[in-house]
């Protein structure tokens, strides 16, 4: 199964974002359309496993928090990134990639 673009560029953006951050966790990015992304102390990776929390959005509010045009506190007040699971933890990755 090929991995899409989107998920690549995610993967490599995130792996540059948590380099030195002390998230401890797990998460996941699930990109809609597109695939999943796993984040942990180790890095982010494709992949799709259980998480402390999943972050759910579609490809363009995914690559606007990535590239820090889209605040991800404000595209999950204004619906457009949804938090299943740990919230203390969607908001240590919010300020790991703030």
């Amino acid at each position: 199964m090929k991995m899409s673009d989107i998920v690549n560029e995610a993967v490599a953006a995130l792996n540059e974002k948590l380099a030195g951050s002390d998230f401890g966790g797990t998460a996941k990015f699930d990109i809609a359309g597109e695939g999943t992304v796993m984040m942990d102390s180790s890095g982010a990776r494709a992949a799709d496993e259980a998480a402390d929390v999943t972050l759910s959005a579609d490809a363009d509010t995914f690559r606007s928090i990535l590239e820090g045009e889209t605040n991800p506190t404000s595209a999950f007040m204004t619906g457009k990134l949804s938090v299943d699971g740990d919230m203390g933890m969607a908001m240590q990755l919010a300020s790991a990639l703030a």
